[in-house]
């Protein structure tokens, strides 16, 4: 049997071109699924994985439809194989029924793989010089030393409230607790 798997992010976004193709590429019965690729829990693929058998063809629009991670994509591949079930890819032009088809999707997995090592050494690289800069990420601290001192200044005055106090500080409930709780910065 041939099934279709067609997959947008968005409930805006329509599944009607890929429910096309895939019906043009011979599917029998086709899953549809609005939901972000990079999720693992998707419940049209996973009844869809419990309903392929040895012998079944699983055919996607693109890649990405399938997956958003390639080692993800590659596992799946792999279970497939493993189970003697074809995949096609119609845009990607691959067929894992084939060895060219599996050269073409392993050759894709490695480009893929290089690309995140790629992204990761310059994510590296722009910390590394942020860092050298005198820069440091993350969210800004919410209080500065001097505002940490009027807060507990005022709280031992005792004339506000705690709800006064976190509004003219413009801190919230919790960082205002830390802060008389503790001598350590906030």
């Amino acid at each position: 049997m041939k099934f279709g798997y067609a997959r947008v992010s968005k409930n805006e976004q329509s599944l009607d071109v890929q429910i096309q193709k895939l019906t043009a590429a011979g599917c029998d019965e086709i899953f549809q699924e609005k939901i972000s690729g990079a999720k693992d829990d998707r419940p049209q693929l996973k009844a869809l994985m419990g309903k392929l058998r040895k012998g079944d063809t699983l055919c996607v629009v693109r890649l990405d439809r399938l997956g958003r991670r390639m080692m993800k994509l590659i596992d799946l591949i792999n279970e497939f194989k493993e189970k003697g079930i074809e995949f096609v890819s119609l845009e990607n032009n691959i067929d894992t029924s084939n060895h060219i088809g599996m050269l073409l999707f392993n050759i894709c997995a490695a480009f893929s793989e290089m690309e995140r090592e790629l992204i990761r050494e310059r994510v590296k690289a722009g910390l590394d010089s942020a860092k050298r800069q005198g820069r440091k990420g993350g969210r800004p601290k919410a209080l500065t030393d001097d505002k940490a001192e009027t807060i507990k200044e005022l709280r031992r005055a005792g004339k506000m409230s705690v709800k006064k106090i976190c509004e003219t500080m413009k801190v919230s409930r919790s960082v205002f607790y830390r802060c008389i709780n503790q001598d350590v910065e906030v």
